[in-house]
C-alpha cells in the first residue's frame, strides 16, 4: 500500500521532472491531465507504486486510495457516468489485477469510458516463475488474454517509446464506449523517455464523429405516432437537452432503459413514460403498442429493458440512432455523437413538420402509472413508502446511485430523478456492491451531495468502501435497506421453489450501530419507520461529510419487478 520507495529514491525520480526526460508514468499522468482527468482510483502495490509517485509529483491529478480493486473500478465507472468523461482505475499485479474484472465487465456491458492501468512484474521476470507473473509465458497466467474479453482495447507495453502512441489509442477506444486496459510492466513504468518521444495528444486518431444524414432519419420516422426509448449513450454524450428538443419536435412520448433513467431529466408531464423493462412502468408498453414508430436513441435495448414490449407487432417500425446497433431487428443509423446528431435531426424534423399541435396535448401533467405489488404484512418499512420519503427529502441537485436487487428495483420504479442530479444504476452485469464505489466516484466528479441506495447484501460485499468516504470526507448519504437477506433470492425461493427452505436469510444485524462503533466520526443510525427515515435524512444532509442510514425492511416484500409479479398472480 502507498509508496514503497524510500524518500531518497523518490526525490531522485522527481529530479527529472523539469529536465529533457521523464518517466513513462510521468507521461501517463501528464496525458491524463491533458484529457481532463482529475482523479485516478485504485489500490496501491509494488507494481503500480510508480504511477502513484508520478501523480504525487505532478500535483495535477489526485490519486484516490480505495479499499478493494472492484470498488476502485466502480469508482472510475461512476466518475465517468457522472459526466466527467474518462474514468481511470489503477491496480497492481496478481490477485489485485484479477479483482478488476467484474468492474470492467460492468463498464463493458454498459459502454462506460474507463481506462485501467494494470501493473505487472518487470519484463526480465517473464516466464521465470516470478511472483504474480501474468506474462503468459512458460505456463503463467496471460493477463492479455484475461482482460481482452472485458475491454474494447487491451495492450501490453514492452517498449517505453510506445507509450504515447498506445496510450492515445487506448483513450480513444475507451471514449468510444467501454474500458481500455494497458498492462504496464514495472521496468517499463520506470523507464526514462524523451519528451519528444511522447506522441502528441490524439496523434494518429481520427477525431471526426460519424453524423448520420438527418433528413434520411426524419423521413424514415415519418409522421406517425412515435415513442422514444433512450439509453446510456444519451448520458455519455451529454445529449439530454437535444433528446427533449427532438421529443417535442416529434410530439412523442419518451421512456428510458433502466440504467439510463436520468436521461429524461428535461422531459415533463404526460410525455414522460418512465422506465422500460422488467422493473419499469406499464405505460411504456402501452405507448409502444399504440405507436407506429419506436425510436431507440443511444441504447441496444437489452432483454432487461425490452421485456413486455411487443416489438415484433405488425405495423410497428423500429428505428435506432446510436454508436451500436440494438439487439432487436431495426433500421439503424450510426451516430458516434448524439449531441450533434440529435441537434441536426431536430432541425430536419422541424423542416419536415411545421405543425406542432400534438406537443401541447402531451404536456399536461400526469402521474406515471406504477406496477401493482402484493401487500406485505411483515414488520418493516415498505419500499414504496421509503422512496416517497426520499423523493420528498432529497434536493433538486442530489445525485442518486442505486445498487442491484429488490432495493434497486424499487428505487428504479418508484423514485423520480432529481431535476439537476444524476440517477445511476449498473445493470450491465448487475454486480452487487457496485453503488458503494460508484457513489464515491460520482461525489469526486460532481462535488455535491450523493445518495447511495443499496441493500444489506450489497453492503456485506463491498460496504467497507464507506471507509474511503470517511477518509476523504465526501458528501455521501448511504441508505442501506436492511432486510437481513439476499431478498431477491428469497423471493425466488418462495415463488419458484415452494419456499420450504432458504439459503438466503441472514443472522440479524444492526448496520448503523455497527458502523457508528467502527468509525466514531461517522453519523450512522438504524431506523424502523418513515418518520425515523425522514429525520435521519434531514440530519445527514446537515453534515458536511458522509453518513449512513440503515432502514429496517422485510425480505418477504415483493418488489415492483415484472417477472415476480406475473408469477405471484398466477400461482
Amino acid at each position: 500500500m502507498g509508496f514503497a520507495a524510500t524518500d531518497g529514491l523518490r526525490v531522485a525520480s522527481r529530479a527529472t521532472w523539469a529536465s529533457q526526460q521523464h518517466r513513462v508514468v510521468d507521461e501517463i499522468v501528464a496525458a491524463l491531465h491533458q484529457e481532463g482527468v482529475t482523479h485516478i482510483f485504485g489500490v496501491g502495490g509494488a507494481n503500480i507504486e510508480d504511477l502513484y509517485d508520478a501523480a504525487a509529483a505532478s500535483r495535477k491529478v489526485v490519486a484516490v486510495l480505495a479499499k478493494h480493486e472492484f470498488s476502485a473500478a466502480t469508482m472510475a465507472d461512476g466518475y465517468s457516468r457522472a459526466g466527467s468523461g474518462l474514468g481511470v482505475v489503477a491496480a497492481t499485479s496478481g490477485g489485485a489485477s484479477l479483482n478488476l474484472v467484474p468492474g470492467l465487465g460492468e463498464s463493458l456491458a454498459s459502454r462506460v469510458p474507463v481506462l485501467a492501468l494494470v501493473g505487472q512484474p518487470p519484463c526480465a521476470a517473464d516466464g521465470r516463475g516470478s511472483f504474480q507473473d501474468t506474462s503468459g509465458q512458460n505456463g503463467s497466467l496471460d493477463a492479455l488474454r484475461l482482460f481482452a474479453p472485458v475491454s474494447v482495447f487491451c495492450e501490453r507495453i514492452v517498449d517505453a517509446a510506445d507509450i504515447g502512441r498506445v496510450l492515445q489509442r487506448a483513450i480513444a477506444a475507451a471514449r468510444s464506449g467501454g474500458p481500455a486496459v494497458l498492462l504496464l510492466p514495472k521496468d517499463v513504468q520506470q523507464s526514462q523517455i524523451k519528451y519528444a518521444e511522447a506522441a502528441p495528444q490524439n496523434a494518429g486518431i481520427a477525431c471526426t464523429a460519424a453524423i448520420p444524414d438527418p433528413l434520411l432519419i426524419s423521413r424514415a420516422i415519418g409522421t406517425g405516432t412515435v415513442t422514444i426509448i433512450a439509453g446510456e449513450q444519451v448520458a455519455r454524450d451529454d445529449a439530454r437537452h437535444q433528446l427533449e428538443s427532438l421529443r417535442a419536435a416529434l410530439g412523442a412520448s419518451a421512456a428510458a432503459v433502466p440504467d439510463a433513467k436520468d436521461v429524461l431529466a428535461e422531459v415533463t408531464g404526460a410525455a414522460r413514460l418512465g422506465v422500460s423493462g422488467v422493473m419499469g412502468h406499464p405505460g411504456v408498453a402501452d405507448a409502444v403498442s399504440a405507436s407506429s414508430v419506436c425510436l431507440l436513441i443511444g441504447t441496444r435495448l437489452s432483454a432487461t429493458a425490452a421485456a413486455g414490449l411487443e416489438l415484433s407487432r405488425a405495423g410497428l417500425r423500429i428505428i435506432s440512432i446510436g454508436s451500436r446497433p440494438p439487439f432487436p431487428p431495426c433500421t439503424h443509423f450510426h451516430a458516434d455523437n448524439l449531441r450533434e446528431s440529435l441537434a441536426s435531426l431536430v432541425r430536419a424534423v422541424e423542416q419536415d413538420r411545421r405543425d406542432h399541435s400534438e406537443v401541447s396535448a402531451r404536456d399536461a401533467l400526469a402521474a406515471i402509472p406504477e406496477l401493482s405489488t402484493p401487500t406485505c404484512q411483515e414488520p418493516g418499512v415498505r419500499y414504496r413508502d421509503a422512496m416517497a420519503v426520499l423523493d420528498d427529502a432529497l434536493g433538486a441537485d442530489v445525485d442518486i446511485v442505486v445498487d442491484a436487487g429488490n432495493t434497486g428495483a424499487a428505487a428504479i420504479h418508484y423514485l423520480p430523478t432529481r431535476r439537476d442530479g444524476r440517477f445511476i444504476v449498473a445493470l450491465g452485469m448487475g454486480g452487487m456492491g457496485y453503488s458503494f464505489g460508484a457513489g464515491i466516484g460520482v461525489a469526486f466528479a460532481r462535488g455535491h451531495r450523493t445518495v447511495v441506495i443499496a441493500g444489506d447484501g450489497s453492503f456485506f460485499m463491498h460496504g467497507m468502501e464507506i471507509h474511503t468516504a470517511v477518509h476523504y470526507r465526501l458528501p455521501i448519504t448511504f441508505v442501506v435497506f436492511n432486510n437481513n437477506a439476499h431478498a431477491m433470492c428469497v423471493t425466488r425461493e418462495q415463488l419458484f421453489y415452494g419456499g420450504g427452505y432458504t439459503y438466503n436469510r441472514f443472522e440479524k444485524s444492526r448496520i448503523g450501530a455497527g458502523l457508528a462503533a467502527m468509525f466514531p466520526s461517522l453519523p450512522a443510525v438504524d431506523v424502523d419507520s418513515t418518520d425515523g427515515l425522514y429525520a435521519a435524512l434531514a440530519a445527514a444532509h446537515r453534515t458536511d461529510g458522509p453518513s449512513v442510514i440503515s432502514v429496517d425492511c422485510s425480505a418477504d416484500e415483493i418488489p415492483p419487478f415484472a417477472p415476480f409479479l406475473s408469477h405471484s398472480t398466477t400461482s
